[in-house]
């Protein structure tokens, strides 16, 4: 792609989610998330590849639905309360309207089906902006209006744990993998939404770190399936060696940056008397705990296939820059001792 516009979708990106973040007002809102959905599209069909024009297609149509809505949420509040505030919305159908509406923009299940679909026909880069950046401005709306309606948020949460575990098991291309654990994700960051946005903020923060390291660890190895993961031994055995760390980080397990804020939302889920959210939450956490443990058995422990289906491929030198992965792999595994600063800062 040219580099000047490489540069403009790029600064469309940015402006779109800045625009997002600096409204108040439910138009400028919605013209935010417009733009941010319209500068990602020719990243998205940029290798004019169908399985990528196919992605393309989907996600535009979901996105365009999800914008529909929100837009006669908006209105319907405007005409029902004679105001264009985001943060004063009072009347209950239009803020469980724009719930449901972010709800399909970020992939919550069971409004999740777009996910897996549109994430497996795009390369690892776009992938990687879709599963991180285009979360951000749909989740600065949802902190904003800070829903009332609590039991659709835990519904919301709960099925999106639940489906983000299950739908996982049965995957053996990466990138849908990676999908259902961005779904699950966001199934934890719903559930302590309402009682502490802040803790949502910071689940978020590590979700992003752990998801980048992970994008940039398949990409070094040009992996797309669970069979490509078993030559990367051959071409980085030090990562090799460190990537199950991150994986083991994104499934929550302790001394690692992930078990952080899946300890604190299960704390808080007991401080406000959801005990048995809490337990369903943390069974589905074994759910996604399953298919990360099958990734790093099959990067670590396997042999490549080399049937004619699993040749093994040409091991030419990445170009990569190696700086952002060897960061966010740090953070991926080593943030659980700042879990007590994080815990101080998240007190109100």
């Amino acid at each position: 792609m040219n580099p000047y516009i490489l540069a403009i979708l790029l600064f469309g990106l940015g402006l779109g989610t800045t625009i997002t973040f600096a409204s108040s007002h439910w138009l400028l809102a919605w013209m935010g998330l417009e733009m941010n959905t319209l500068a990602i599209i020719p990243l998205m069909a940029q290798h004019h590849h169908p399985r990528a024009v196919e992605a393309t297609t989907k996600y535009f149509l979901t996105q365009a639905t999800a914008a529909a809505m929100l837009l006669f949420a908006s209105v319907t509040n405007a005409w029902l309360s004679g105001q264009w505030d985001i943060q004063q919305m009072t009347h209950p159908l239009p803020i469980t309207i724009i719930t449901l509406a972010l709800a399909l923009k970020i992939g919550l299940a069971p409004v999740h089906a777009w996910l897996p679909e549109v994430l497996q026909g795009l390369d690892l880069t776009v992938g990687l902006i879709l599963s991180t950046w285009q979360k951000l401005a749909p989740f600065a709306l949802i902190l904003q209006i800070n829903p009332t309606n609590s039991t659709i948020l835990i519904i919301l949460g709960l099925t999106s744990t639940l489906i983000g575990g299950w739908g996982g098991l049965n995957q053996t291309q990466l990138r849908k993998i990676l999908a259902y654990s961005s779904i699950a994700h966001l199934g934890w960051m719903i559930l302590v939404l309402q009682f502490s946005p802040s803790l949502t903020l910071l689940t978020l923060l590590t979700y992003f770190v752990m998801t980048f390291s992970t994008f940039l660890v398949f990409k070094l190895n040009k992996a797309t399936t669970i069979n490509t993961l078993a030559t990367s031994w051959t071409k980085a055995p030090l990562l090799t060696s460190l990537t199950p760390l991150i994986l083991l980080s994104l499934g929550g397990l302790p001394p690692l940056t992930g078990f952080m804020p899946k300890w604190l939302i299960l704390q808080e889920l007991a401080k406000q008397d959801l005990a048995l959210t809490a337990t369903v939450a943390a069974l589905s956490a074994l759910l996604s705990l399953y298919f990360y443990l099958r990734l790093s058995y099959a990067m670590t422990l396997t042999m490549s296939p080399n049937n004619l289906s699993g040749t093994t491929p040409w091991r030419l030198s990445s170009t990569q820059l190696t700086l952002p992965l060897a960061i966010s792999t740090t953070m991926a595994i080593c943030l659980l001792p700042l879990a007590p600063a994080a815990t101080a800062l998240l007190a109100p």
